[in-house]
């Protein structure tokens, strides 16, 4: 990986193309829950410190919270299952954002799942 740039745009930008061309909210949920899942392998696999990526992923997890929601309720469980698994490896990241994933989790009414 030496030499690469991590664009946290780039990511975002494929997202914002996907709604503008195709706008379905499984799609869109789905999207940002790989963005997130995605994320946390890239700092599993490496010592990355970078406070951008952290608020970016911290601002992704939230959208796709909120994507999650805007589901019908028999499509949400698999994903509000994989926001959870999201919530346990922020743990060991630090930074606090296992605090602020569980904050948006909890704010958002998915202790059910």
């Amino acid at each position: 990986m030496r030499s690469q740039s991590v664009s946290i745009s780039k990511a975002k930008k494929a997202i914002a193309n996907y709604k503008k061309a195709m706008g379905e909210p499984t799609g869109l949920a789905e999207l940002s829950i790989y963005y997130c899942e995605e994320a946390f392998s890239f700092l599993e696999s490496c010592a990355f410190e970078d406070e951008r990526y952290f608020v970016a992923l911290i601002r992704m997890y939230d959208q796709a919270v909120k994507r999650v929601l805007d589901l019908p309720v028999a499509e949400r469980h698999g994903c509000a299952k994989r926001l959870g698994n999201l919530r346990s490896r922020a743990r060991p990241v630090g930074w606090g954002i296992g605090d602020e994933l569980n904050s948006i989790w909890h704010e958002a009414g998915l202790d059910e799942y």
